[in-house]
């Protein structure tokens, strides 16, 4: 008997054996790639209690089935299913900014790739000028918002303002902010050293947890953060009090220390992409 005979009766054999099928072996890689996926999301997400729920109820499924005759194997599959379904309905708006997050960075490798750099000296300026407009607006209780966008932001937010393309200058910015002029109601969006739009309309958390004390500008700005991988610098009308909001959680009482060092984050990680 050939080499080749020899391998056709081992595949005819194994594709044979019940337990052993293609379509068996599919079904627990599909599901293995899964499970990884959602312990290490569970883990990023500081949840490790539901990985020992998951693991727990995993060994349950598989306890059950072998000490029980007749037990059919879906039990152990449709255990592990049901966690899978109820972990995204709680951690909805996380997987929906994880998702905005990857589009976001394979956006930034296209831009970055085709010739797009940030200049550092540039990029200082821009982080100056943002926070003396901010601390200018405090000043005056000049109520702003200002969106800084890692990557694409969606086109329907963009298209509720006006497009401006500029660069970024404190006093641009706060000309945008003066009350009762056009575009004062609506958020700004930054994006590098561009500002991209102003008088963008943001969709409002229904987060309860929000202070009551905080009203329509900082739910706009917590809002965006909730379903897209942005940041929002927020101006209190009412106090002066400049806010920062990120992964839908606010920051207040943010100083000049505080804002040079957010800033210069944000704008690192795009230094760093552009050098890539």
């Amino acid at each position: 008997m050939n080499i080749a005979s020899r391998v056709s009766n081992v595949w005819t054999n194994f594709v044979n054996v019940p337990e052993c099928t293609i379509a068996m072996l599919t079904c627990v890689i599909v599901f293995s790639v899964l499970y990884f996926f959602l312990l290490r999301f569970l883990i990023n997400n500081n949840a490790a209690w539901l990985v020992v729920i998951f693991v727990f109820a995993v060994l349950l499924g598989g306890a059950v089935v072998g000490l029980t005759p007749g037990m059919s194997g879906s039990v152990f599959v449709i255990v592990p299913a049901v966690f899978v379904l109820l972990v995204i309905i709680l951690y909805a708006t996380e997987i929906k900014r994880m998702i905005w997050a990857y589009k976001n960075l394979k956006l930034l490798d296209v831009k970055h790739s085709a010739g797009r750099s940030i200049d550092e000296e540039k990029t200082e300026n821009c982080i100056s000028e943002i926070i003396k407009a901010l601390q200018n607006m405090a000043k005056k209780n000049t109520g702003a918002i200002i969106v800084l966008a890692a990557g694409e932001v969606p086109g329907q937010i963009l298209d509720s303002g006006i497009k401006l393309e500029s660069d970024i200058s404190s006093e641009l910015i706060e000309s945008v902010f003066v009350p009762k002029t056009p575009l004062h109601d609506g958020a700004m969006i930054i994006s590098g050293t561009k500002i991209l739009a102003a008088g963008c309309f943001l969709p409002l958390s229904h987060n309860d947890n929000i202070p009551k004390d905080l009203g329509t500008r900082h739910r706009a700005g917590i809002g965006i953060t909730e379903t897209i991988d942005v940041m929002s610098l927020i101006v209190s009308e009412e106090t002066g009090i400049i806010s920062i909001a990120r992964e839908g959680k606010i920051t207040r009482y943010a100083d000049a220390d505080i804002l040079r060092k957010t800033l210069n984050k944000y704008y690192w990680q795009e230094l760093e992409s552009a050098r890539k």
